[in-house]
């Protein structure tokens, strides 16, 4: 790093947060303090480097903590909504999931039968959830627990599949505009928080990435929402930070997801916060975010 033009102030403070972190993991950080390929720019300290990485991991746990809640609300609209039309065990009727087909990749696609195995696997455990266990004690009949009990047994990542599987759209719409969207929207972010979610979970890089996994724009809002400027850049951080606030409308409406996040931009004054894709005006300053009707409201 030295000999590529990087200034590091006590070799050995450096070389226990390398012991720490690692050459490679630190290295993602890199790219924007080089204006020329593997070479620093002038004047670019070690610390600058390393904040970026904090930065980075505080934000990561923001965001893994607001998916928490929108998650918990989504799984609670889900039970509440089709155990009232369907029953208490709606998750185990076939009828109320697509029949299974096969995806543009050539993968066969079983809902129903994804998440019965999922209840399955938790049933037979040696080692299940208590109220699982409870459930198996007291009852020989249904097989599996209830709704409000076997959803509490999958992944985000599966109840998001789980909502993408229902085969009846006014189902899905019942759930989604819960949260003041379209199914297909909600689909769509579903998909993607389930992508972030992995991201935070995996300590992975979350600053300065174009997502892989990207969420639908949302043209129609029926709350607070963004104006032109920021409506289009949605393969970066920032957008997906605005849907998390819409959600938050219904998921926590006291939330202080602004407040947490204008502090953590406060703490971390240097870091070069428009490679999150906040989008900037033709001098290249920063267009206030916090002026948009999302983030006031």
């Amino acid at each position: 790093m030295e000999g590529r033009g990087l200034t590091v102030e006590g070799n050995d403070r450096a070389k226990r947060y390398l012991e720490q972190i690692s050459y490679y993991r630190l290295s993602a950080y890199v790219l924007p303090l080089q204006q020329v390929k593997d070479r620093f720019t002038p004047g670019t300290t070690f610390d600058q480097l390393l904040n970026l990485y904090l930065f980075d991991r505080e934000l990561r746990l923001l965001v893994f903590d607001e998916i928490e809640r929108i998650e918990v609300a989504v799984r609670a609209q889900a039970i509440y909504r089709l155990s009232h039309k369907y029953g208490s065990h709606w998750q185990d009727d076939p009828n109320v999931f697509l029949p299974a087909y096969v995806n543009r990749g050539g993968i066969t696609v079983d809902i129903f039968n994804e998440t019965q195995a999922v209840i399955q696997e938790h049933c037979t455990s040696k080692r299940p959830e208590t109220f699982v266990e409870h459930y198996r004690a007291t009852y020989s009949s249904p097989a599996n627990p209830p709704s409000w009990m076997s959803m509490e047994l999958l992944t985000m990542g599966q109840l998001s599949r789980l909502f993408a599987g229902l085969k009846d759209n006014a189902d899905k719409s019942g759930i989604s505009t819960y949260f003041g969207l379209h199914h297909n929207v909600m689909t769509s972010w579903l998909h993607t928080m389930t992508y972030v979610r992995n991201i935070c979970a995996h300590h992975s890089r979350l600053w300065n990435r174009d997502f892989g996994v990207r969420p639908d724009l949302l043209m129609k809002p029926s709350k607070p929402w963004m104006t032109t400027s920021f409506r289009r850049n949605n393969h970066r951080c920032f957008y997906f930070l605005c849907t998390l606030k819409y959600l938050l409308f219904a998921a926590n409406p006291t939330n202080h997801f602004r407040d947490r996040l204008e502090a953590l931009f406060r703490k971390f004054q240097d870091v070069p916060v428009r490679f999150l894709g906040i989008p900037t005006d033709r001098a290249g300053n920063h267009i206030a975010w916090q002026n948009e009707p999302l983030w006031q409201a």
